[in-house]
C-alpha cells in the first residue's frame, strides 16, 4: 500500500479525489481486553483463515447462511477474497475477506469486535419520510430512524451472536456524500443518523470519513480493522446515481422492517 498525500480542509483530513486513505482516526482509542473466541467462531476461523487464502484457489471461505446471497470472488491485486454489498445489504465475516462496497450519499458503518477480529459492514440510506415523525405505531419515532436503526442493529447483532463483546466493538464510518438531487441533503441525514446512533448507544468511533460531494469506493479488513476509502472522480456517475435513486424508491414503496432487540 503506498503512502498517501492528504490536504487539509478546516480541521478535517481529506483525501484527494482518487487516492486511497484511510478514515482520520479518532483521538480517543478504546483500551483492550482479554477475550476467547467461541468454540463454534474458533472451528470456522481455523477451517478458513487468511494465511489459507492464494491466487490460485478459487474457493472463497464459507459465509455465514444468512450471507449466501452476497456475491464474492478473488482479488487478484490485494491478494485476498472480497465480499462485495450492494445498498440495503450488510456482511459479517469470521475470515480475513475484505467486503467491499461503492457509497454516494449511502453511509457504511464499518464494525469489528477488537479481540476476537471478526466484524462486518452495512450500506444503507434512510428513506425520505413524510410521517413527520410519526409511524403507522404511533410511537413517535420517525419511520426514517427505524429502518435506521434495524440496519445499525442486525450487524451488529450478527457479531454478538458470534460471540462478540458490546465493549469491545470498533466502529468506522464512511460516506454520506451529496450524490442525490433532492430537495433535502439525503447525505447529511446519513450522517446526522448514524453520528446520533452510535453517541446514544455508548459506542466510540475511531475513524470516519463522511460527508463531501464525491461518491467513495470503500474497501474493509474486519480482521485487521483496516478501511480504504477512495474518492471516486465523477460526482455524478451513472452507475451509483442510478443505484441509489432505485434504492431510494424502492424504501418509500417498503415497510419498515420489525424492530430489532440489540443484545
Amino acid at each position: 500500500m503506498t503512502a498517501t498525500v492528504l490536504s487539509r480542509a478546516g480541521d478535517m483530513l481529506l483525501p484527494r479525489t482518487g487516492e486511497w486513505v484511510r478514515p482520520r482516526a479518532s483521538t480517543h482509542a478504546a483500551a483492550a481486553s482479554p477475550a476467547t473466541m467461541p468454540a463454534s467462531a474458533a472451528s470456522a476461523a481455523a477451517e478458513q483463515g487468511r494465511g489459507g487464502q492464494r491466487a490460485g484457489d478459487q474457493t472463497p471461505p464459507r459465509a455465514l447462511p444468512q450471507f449466501s446471497h452476497v456475491k464474492r470472488y478473488w482479488d487478484p491485486q490485494l491478494q485476498c477474497f472480497a465480499a462485495k454489498i450492494l445498498p440495503g445489504e450488510y456482511y459479517v465475516t469470521l475470515h480475513g475477506e475484505m467486503i467491499v462496497t461503492v457509497l454516494g450519499s449511502c453511509v457504511s458503518a464499518c464494525v469489528r469486535e477488537r479481540e476476537l477480529g471478526i466484524g462486518g459492514m452495512n450500506h444503507f440510506m434512510l428513506p425520505l419520510d413524510a410521517s413527520q415523525g410519526r409511524t403507522a405505531w404511533d410511537t413517535g419515532v420517525s419511520a426514517a430512524t427505524r429502518f435506521g436503526n434495524v440496519a445499525m442493529e442486525r450487524l451488529i447483532n450478527d457479531i454478538l451472536k458470534l460471540g462478540g463483546r458490546r465493549e469491545r466493538l470498533e466502529f468506522k464510518l464512511v460516506g454520506g456524500g451529496r450524490v442525490l438531487d433532492a430537495v433535502t441533503d439525503v447525505g447529511a441525514r446519513n450522517i446526522e443518523f448514524v453520528r446520533d446512533y452510535v453517541r446514544t448507544e455508548g459506542f466510540r468511533v475511531s475513524g470516519e470519513d463522511l460527508g463531501s460531494d464525491h461518491p467513495r469506493k470503500v474497501h474493509y479488513f474486519p480482521a485487521e480493522g483496516k478501511v480504504r476509502v477512495k474518492r471516486l472522480v465523477s460526482t455524478r456517475d451513472s452507475t451509483i446515481y442510478e443505484r441509489e435513486r432505485h434504492y431510494l424508491h424502492e424504501l418509500a414503496r417498503a415497510p419498515v422492517a420489525g424492530d430489532v432487540e440489540l443484545f
